[in-house]
C-alpha cells in the first residue's frame, strides 16, 4: 500500500514537466524558425492589424520572415492575400506587377501578406508545411530584396 501511495506522489511531482515538453506542432515550427535562420532570413513575431475585409483573419501576433533591402531606392507596397492566388493590396485593388504575380504565385495558401518598405521585405506567413516551403519562402525573399 505504501509503494502504491509513494507512486502516486511521484507521479503528481512529475506530472508538470509534462506540461513544459513542447507540442509536435510547437517542435515542427521551432524547426523552421531554426532552418530559416541557417538560411539567413530573420523572423520574428510581429502583432498585426489585419484588413477588415480579409474572408479569415490571421492570427495576430504573426510570424514575420524579412531579409534586408539591397537598395533604399526601391517602391514601398503591401499585398494581401485575400484567398489563394489572389493579392490585393490596401484598397482591395489587385496586383498588377507582373513580376510581384510570378513570385507571389510561388507562395503557399497560408501567406497572408508581403510587403516591402526602404529597408526591408517581409513576409507574414502561417508556418505550416515542410522545408521545401521554407526554401521557396526564402527564394521568393532574395529576389524581391
Amino acid at each position: 500500500m505504501t509503494a502504491v501511495v509513494v507512486l502516486s506522489i511521484i507521479c503528481v511531482m512529475l506530472s508538470p514537466l509534462v506540461w513544459l515538453r513542447p507540442s509536435r506542432q510547437q517542435s515542427g515550427r521551432m524547426a523552421l524558425r531554426l532552418e530559416a535562420r541557417r538560411l539567413g532570413m530573420a523572423m520574428q513575431l510581429t502583432p498585426q492589424e489585419w484588413p477588415h475585409w480579409l474572408a479569415k483573419e490571421p492570427p495576430s501576433p504573426c510570424a514575420q520572415y524579412h531579409r534586408p533591402r539591397r537598395s533604399a531606392q526601391m517602391a514601398s507596397w503591401a499585398y494581401w492575400q485575400s484567398e489563394p492566388g489572389v493579392w490585393l493590396n490596401r484598397w482591395r485593388e489587385p496586383c498588377e506587377d507582373a513580376a510581384l504575380i510570378n513570385h507571389f504565385n510561388t507562395l503557399p495558401a497560408d501567406v497572408f501578406k508581403v510587403e516591402a518598405d526602404a529597408q526591408m521585405i517581409a513576409l507574414y506567413w502561417g508556418e505550416r508545411g515542410e522545408p521545401e516551403v521554407l526554401l521557396r519562402i526564402d527564394s521568393v525573399l532574395k529576389a524581391l530584396a
